[in-house]
C-alpha cells in the first residue's frame, strides 16, 4: 500500500536512485538536454532546480554543497560559469518537459527534457512573435497631441523636384566623365599616330638607301665581270707565245 510515499521511487532502493538522479543532473547540465521517461524528468526536476538555484550564490561554500550532489567537477564549473550567468535572472523554472512518444516494449511515457533559456530556435520564434505584435495596425485615429507633435510630411511636388535635380546633377557629372575619358583617348591616338607616321618615314629612308645600293652593285658588277675576262683573254694569248719559243729553242 501507499502508506507515507511522497515522492516516486522509481522501482530503486535509495543508493541506486540518487547516484541516477545525480548522473541525469550531470548530464542535464553538460549537454543541456536529455532524452528520458516522464516519471524520470519529473523526479529529476526536484533534485536540479534547486541546484541551478543554488548556483546563483558562486562562492566556495555553494560549490562544494552542489559538488556533494553531483559529485562531478566538470558539471559543476559548467553550471557555475555557464548555465548561472545566462539563468541568473529568472526566479524558477529552469527546465521545460516536452512528451514525445510511448517507449516500444513497455509503452512507457517518453519525455525531452531541457534547459528553457538554452532552447534557441524557441527563443528566436518569441522574439519573432514579439515583433510581429508590435507590427500590427489598428483602425483607430492617432490622439490630437500625437498628430499635433507629428512633423508635416514633404509634399509629393517637392520630393519629386528635389529627385529630378539629384538625377540632373549625377546625368551631369557623368557626361562630363565620359568627355574627359574621351579626350584623353584622343591624346593617346594621336600621340600614337604621329610616332607611327615616323615610324613610316623612317622605313622608308631606309628602303631608299638600300635600293640605290643595290643599283651601284649591280651597275659595278658588268664592268668587273668584263675586266675579269680581258685580263683571262691577255694570259691565254701569251701562253702560245711562251710556247713556240721552247720549239724554236729545242730546234
Amino acid at each position: 500500500m501507499r502508506h507515507g510515499k511522497r515522492f516516486n521511487h522509481l522501482g530503486r532502493k535509495k543508493g541506486h536512485r540518487e547516484a541516477m538522479l545525480n548522473n541525469m543532473a550531470s548530464s542535464l547540465i553538460m549537454h543541456k538536454r536529455i532524452f528520458t521517461t516522464t516519471a524520470k524528468a519529473k523526479a529529476l526536476r526536484k533534485f536540479v532546480e534547486p541546484l541551478i538555484t543554488k548556483s546563483k550564490d558562486n562562492t566556495t561554500h555553494s560549490r562544494r554543497v552542489v559538488f556533494g550532489y553531483l559529485q562531478d567537477k566538470d558539471a559543476v564549473n559548467e553550471l557555475y560559469t555557464i548555465v548561472a550567468p545566462k539563468i541568473g535572472d529568472r526566479p524558477g523554472g529552469y527546465t521545460r518537459i516536452l512528451k514525445t512518444h510511448n517507449r516500444l516494449g513497455d509503452n512507457a511515457e517518453m519525455c525531452m527534457m531541457e534547459l528553457v533559456d538554452f532552447n534557441e530556435m524557441m527563443l528566436e520564434a518569441k522574439e519573432a512573435s514579439k515583433k510581429a505584435k508590435g507590427s500590427k495596425r489598428t483602425r483607430r485615429g492617432k490622439k490630437p497631441a500625437a498628430k499635433a507633435a507629428a512633423p508635416e510630411a514633404p509634399k509629393a511636388e517637392e520630393v519629386v523636384e528635389e529627385a529630378e535635380t539629384q538625377a540632373d546633377d549625377s546625368v551631369e557629372e557623368k557626361v562630363e566623365a565620359v568627355a574627359e575619358e574621351v579626350v584623353a583617348k584622343e591624346d593617346v591616338v594621336e600621340e600614337t599616330t604621329e610616332k607611327a607616321e615616323d615610324a613610316v618615314e623612317a622605313a622608308e629612308e631606309k628602303a631608299e638607301d638600300v635600293v640605290a645600293e643595290v643599283k651601284a652593285e649591280s651597275e659595278e658588277a658588268p664592268e668587273a665581270e668584263a675586266a675579269d675576262e680581258a685580263t683571262e683573254a691577255e694570259e691565254t694569248s701569251d701562253e702560245p707565245s711562251e710556247d713556240a719559243e721552247k720549239k724554236k729553242e729545242d730546234k
